[in-house]
């Protein structure tokens, strides 16, 4: 149930909200339209190209997208007139499209989808290897230690000695 307090500022939703009603918001503001046209514009997209397109701007009659590669900034622009007329059943008046191609992902990697490519039967058997030493190697360190610990336990502490007489 939500709170009948009006939300802070310091609350994330009051800061938005106060920075909205500013006139500093207007660019807040027209981030989340051009979002919501986006949003609205993508089932029209061809299959596989909403992962690679995204809407950047309306810039007088022209929607501008950026992609993030050549090969689907050639897939956008053969769909020029259909993502028009989806513009345009929406309530904007475009008449045309411009691309922009970027060799930057459009949006981040999931944790999950970035996983380290498999490693070769080389690599794996020069790691077994590897850990294979650091384990004897750790072994024998930690019986080294324990000879040693024996050792101190074994004989009488010394008194410190003092320079005065």
């Amino acid at each position: 149930m939500p709170s009948s307090r009006p939300s802070s500022p310091s609350d994330p939703r009051g800061a938005l909200q106060a920075l909205l009603t500013e006139a500093s918001g207007d660019t807040l503001r027209r981030a989340q339209w051009l979002d919501t046209v986006d949003q609205l514009l993508r089932p029209h997209l061809p299959p596989g190209l909403a992962a690679h397109a995204r809407l950047a701007n309306v810039r007088g009659d022209m929607l501008v997208f950026v992609v993030d590669a050549p090969v689907w900034h050639a897939k956008l622009r053969l769909a020029t007139r259909e993502l028009v007329d989806a513009a345009r059943s929406v309530g904007l008046d475009v008449t045309g499209l411009s691309v922009k191609t970027t060799l930057q992902p459009l949006r981040p990697l999931a944790p999950a989808a970035r996983t380290a490519p498999p490693m070769s039967a080389a690599g794996q058997s020069q790691l077994e290897a590897a850990l294979a030493l650091l384990r004897s190697d750790d072994a024998k360190g930690a019986e080294a230690g324990h000879k040693a610990g024996a050792r101190r336990t074994r004989k009488a502490p010394t008194e410190p000695t003092s320079g005065a007489s």
